[in-house]
């Protein structure tokens, strides 16, 4: 069990009128002085002295000056800094926890400070205050929490084939309910499976800036963006607000219960924008003629490729016995996304998360870039250290930029592809850093001590977690927004 500090006070803190009041407090118990004592000499009531002693008074350097006359002390004996006893040290410790913002959220009631709270219950108090003031700080300032969830889905995913069988039939009784079978999922079907599930659609211009969309529960409406953001999908924005709802999904109460209730609703949203069983036959067709193509499927269920590289990662291992890989990284190299079951190693920190790392200068997802033809699919060949592997990639514009979506498999595998006989191909060694990231050795020689460059700053170095939340959903703003536009 760890124990309160001799003194509450860290280096260099100021001295208050906590640490002052429980000193009178003591030098007046030492002296065999009573409240009424004290109040008489200082002409005041013994009730106020007790307010003072109890550190809810600050006290001006008069009162100061004649508390230290009547206690028979110096100034210096009156404002010293540490706690006079271990007990006091304890109690104004405690006082203080109780006084903080984190105790205040707890919403528990006052754990009042008598003499009959032994030092053991008040160590236990705040060894227990010390550590979620230290689970609060980790999650609140830095990506640990998020990495470790990260890595952790990841690992759950690669397990299941990125294939989940439930959220699969929860798509087909969905569709079944509006008469969907088969082909891509309209804008109008995809308005009839909000009716069927008791919402009608609003689109409004003044959607909260932290927000996709916005559901009222209350009132069975659904608030979506008017106009369409670039590079996304408006059924899609759609059908996650439906996915949330229909899999009764609630408030997360961490970082890793958000990431798998993402994972989850896109998952299902994905599931009704290109149904398994017409997607198997399609890709199980496209598998016999050796044409397997992601373009393929995205253009025969019209959807965007990277939703149509999500779908292939779900249903190729599970149904076509083909081991995958996906990411989307941007034009820098940093890993925004990534899956994989096929070995391929991606680049990891220390706690195996793959978000923010760089990719390969030499894998597809970098050389896409360099192509001019952005309207043709690339494809590559890359040996790596664990093997050779082909990989298709394209570039997908976004509000934030562009981003390569790929997707790779096993030299093994690569027969049943269209773009299998591309002659693209590298060498990667990454890992190793002589690979991409050290610069050739005469290039080092010229200009290591001749260039200065001025860095972009990693907005994640600054702002590991949304602020106010780990979701970064401005709640107010939501009420206010629903309040707003909430039926009178």
């Amino acid at each position: 069990m760890s124990s309160a500090p001799e003194t509450p006070f860290d280096d260099g803190e100021v001295l208050d009128s906590l640490t002052i009041g429980r000193r009178i407090r003591q030098l007046r118990l030492d002296r065999g002085f009573t409240l009424d004592t004290m109040g008489s000499a200082m002409g005041r009531a013994a009730s106020q002295i007790s307010v003072i002693e109890n550190g809810k008074r600050e006290l001006k350097l008069g009162e100061l000056q004649r508390l230290a006359k009547i206690l028979e002390v110096s100034m210096d004996d009156l404002l010293s800094v540490e706690a006079p006893s271990r007990r006091a040290a304890l109690e104004i410790a405690l006082e203080r926890a109780q006084r903080g913002p984190l105790y205040a959220s707890l919403n528990l009631p006052a754990l009042p400070i008598r003499k009959s709270l032994s030092d053991e219950a008040i160590e236990t108090v705040l060894a227990l205050h010390d550590e979620l003031q230290r689970l609060h700080g980790e999650r609140a300032a830095t990506p640990e929490e998020a990495r470790r969830a990260n890595t952790e889905l990841r690992h759950e995913m690669r397990k299941r084939n990125n294939h989940f069988p439930e959220l699969e039939a929860t798509a087909k009784t969905l569709l079944a309910a509006v008469g969907h079978t088969g082909g891509p999922l309209s804008q109008r079907v995809a308005s009839d499976l909000a009716s069927h599930l008791g919402f009608s659609l609003h689109y409004v211009a003044d959607l909260p800036a932290s927000t996709r969309s916005v559901t009222d529960l209350a009132n069975g409406r659904i608030y979506l963006p008017l106009g369409q953001v670039n590079g996304s999908d408006p059924r899609s924005t759609l059908l996650q607000a439906l996915a949330s709802h229909a899999l009764g999904l609630g408030q997360p109460k961490d970082y890793a219960e958000f990431l798998r209730q993402r994972v989850a609703t896109n998952y299902l949203a994905g599931a009704l924008l290109v149904p398994e069983a017409s997607a198997v036959e399609f890709l199980q067709q496209a598998k016999q003629r050796r044409e397997l193509s992601v373009e393929d499927l995205r253009d025969a269920f019209a959807v965007s490729y990277e939703t149509a590289a999500h779908r292939f990662t779900n249903l190729a291992t599970e149904h076509l016995g083909i081991p995958v890989h996906f990411l989307k990284s941007d034009e820098s190299g940093t890993l925004v996304k990534a899956y994989e079951n096929d070995n391929v190693l991606f680049p990891t920190d220390v706690l195996g998360a793959v978000e923010g790392q760089t990719v390969c200068r030499f894998w597809s997802a970098r050389r896409v870039f360099e192509v001019d033809d952005r309207f043709s699919p690339y494809h590559q060949y890359t040996d790596k250290p664990v093997g050779t592997y082909w990989c298709t990639s394209r570039i997908q514009p976004g509000s934030r930029g562009n981003f390569s979506i790929s997707v790779g498999t096993p030299f093994a595998h690569v027969k049943w592809f269209r773009g299998r006989d591309t002659t693209n191909r590298f060498v990667s060694t990454c890992p190793d850093p002589a690979c991409c990231r050290q610069p050739p050795a005469g290039l080092a020689t010229r200009w290591e001590n001749n260039a200065l460059p001025s860095p972009r700053v990693n907005s994640s170095l600054l702002a590991a977690m949304p602020t106010g939340g780990f979701t970064g959903v401005d709640t107010t703003e939501v009420y206010e927004f629903l309040d707003g536009h909430a039926p009178r």
